[in-house]
């Protein structure tokens, strides 16, 4: 949901006199590949005489025809909202919730034909909520959610500890964990996060965030490593570019060989995110940085931040160079969160909306079209001493969202001129008519721009291609050996060191407990 529904929601259910309170708002599916999220929508409040409260609290029938009414119409499931003043964190059902829950739950799943969603507001604004989407009459089950995620100038994340429990700090996080905190630490290294697009500012973020601890971290990319990207890809070889490794196969390489977290979760995929099964993918994750560079891709992800209430972490960068070839005018890099609230990419000056229509046409893969535009042939001029710029601005974003140092969140676009070294803050504001802002919360029912991707299905055939060839298939048989040889040492290392780490730890208590009985 968003901060602003989340504001209003507190401002019912969490009372002055302390008692409890209950309320009903609706929904909107937002289905991904593997993952289902309620997207809270509207509040229908009561109205005189449709709840009550005494101590708990209670609504009646016609409050739930009334508001499943609504739900329907608007192609909505229906929310059953309480709080618990007294709680922290996470709350369990208690008995009395589960019956209201119960007895409610099939009359809203056959009026708006989706299942009732239960929320409980703790104290502390900390969420739990459930899906009542098993059985059918008054015998029905929940299914707990992992998380509940309020979205605002920073995400704000509860978690059922029960389903994904807070992964232990490792001494190699130590100073990780001293910058933010152990309880912030088990927080962001939960939110499973989505780098699009595996090019240099991708690869140094990824990296960075398995070195950060990180447990979940998606890549998503179709392209091929080619001999041009060695200037910024760091990490990447001539061999990867002798074997058409595609980009996701080596970051995900470096990633492992760089992640602190035990039991990485690690998920590449080869689709773009323009093309449907690849948005699904994208609708697994909680946020998303977006480093990509064709404006298709930027306009998928833009809608996504919107319509699904992920948070969407963009920029780049750009090398302006004379014309003649000789020497740099200057370089420029930008960064931004997309979210409800902000501007979105095209109301920020960042996506050229004719631009995804020539994307989407594939005018951008001809060389004749692109130098109709003047631009003289590549358009992405980039170097290596430069994009970790890009990746800095982009991290700094992430962990304002995230961490929101001195209390602060995302701090709204940025841009940094080299020629001046000058940082700015840009000010822009929606446009009254914008109809990605007006998307927001719609999830399933919002107005995709997916479709077939040519040039993503070219580079994957050629690759796979290429990859029939028996000179390749061996060279990569003897490199995916000595991968596998590298990660095994780093296992036994990493082992080791977790022992020794262990030995000291028990020899200072044991010395600290010797000193004491002195």
């Amino acid at each position: 949901m968003t901060a602003e529904t989340h504001a209003a929601l507190a401002r019912h259910l969490l009372r002055n006199d302390g008692q409890e309170d209950i309320c009903l708002a609706t929904y909107r599916p937002s289905t991904g590949a593997t993952r289902r999220t309620a997207l809270v929508r509207h509040l229908v409040l009561p109205e005189p005489g449709e709840r009550a409260v005494h101590g708990n609290a209670s609504i009646t029938g016609n409050y739930i025809l009334r508001a499943a009414g609504i739900a329907q119409e608007d192609g909505c499931g229906l929310i059953l909202a309480h709080s618990h003043p007294g709680g922290r964190g996470w709350q369990a059902m208690s008995s009395p919730d589960r019956d209201a829950e119960t007895a409610f739950a099939n009359l809203a799943r056959e009026i708006t034909g989706l299942p009732l969603v239960g929320m409980t507001l703790a104290g502390d604004h900390s969420w739990a909520a459930r899906h009542w989407d098993r059985g059918t009459g008054r015998d029905v089950q929940e299914t707990d959610v992992e998380n509940v995620r309020v979205l605002g100038d920073r995400l704000t994340v509860t978690w059922n500890d029960a389903l994904v429990p807070p992964p232990p700090s490792r001494r190699s996080q130590v100073r990780a964990v001293a910058s933010w905190g152990e309880r912030m630490h088990r927080d962001l290294t939960r939110r499973a996060t989505l780098v699009v697009g595996a090019g240099s500012v991708g690869l140094d973020i990824a990296v960075r965030l398995a070195a950060t601890g990180v447990t979940r971290i998606g890549l998503m990319d179709f392209d091929t490593v080619e001999e041009r990207n060695l200037d910024r890809m760091i990490g990447a070889t001539a061999l990867d570019a002798w074997l058409r490794r595609s980009k996701v196969a080596v970051v995900g390489r470096l990633v492992v060989l760089n992640a602190t977290a035990s039991g990485l979760q690690l998920e590449t995929s080869e689709l773009s995110v323009c093309e449907p099964a690849g948005l699904a993918q994208a609708l697994d994750y909680d946020l998303i940085f977006s480093c990509v560079d064709r404006p298709w891709a930027r306009a998928v992800l833009n809608a996504v931040a919107y319509a699904h209430l992920i948070p969407v972490i963009d920029g780049g960068i750009g090398v302006d160079a004379f014309p003649d070839g000789d020497g740099m005018r200057g370089a420029t890099w930008r960064s931004h969160v997309v979210r409800p609230g902000r501007p979105c990419l095209a109301c920020n000056g960042q996506l050229d909306l004719a631009a995804v229509t020539a994307d989407r046409a594939g005018d951008l893969e001809d060389p004749t079209y692109i130098a109709g535009l003047g631009a003289g042939g590549d358009r992405g001029e980039n170097v290596a001493a430069l994009s970790i710029s890009a990746a800095a601005t982009l991290l700094a974003q992430y962990v304002s969202l995230t961490v929101a140092p001195g209390g602060l969140g995302e701090p709204g676009p940025l841009q940094y001129l080299l020629s001046t070294h000058t940082l700015e803050h840009i000010d822009v504001a929606t446009r009254p008519t914008c109809p990605v802002e007006a998307m927001t919360a719609d999830g399933d029912h919002a107005l995709s721009v997916t479709g077939r991707h040519a040039a993503a299905e070219l580079r994957r055939a050629t690759r796979q291609a290429a990859e029939r060839a028996w000179a390749l298939r061996l060279a990569r048989a003897v490199g995916d050996l000595l991968y596998g040889l590298r990660t095994r040492l780093g296992t036994v290392v990493d082992r080791r060191l977790r022992r020794v780490g262990a030995r000291r730890s028990a020899g200072g208590d044991d010395a600290g407990a010797r000193g004491v009985s002195r």
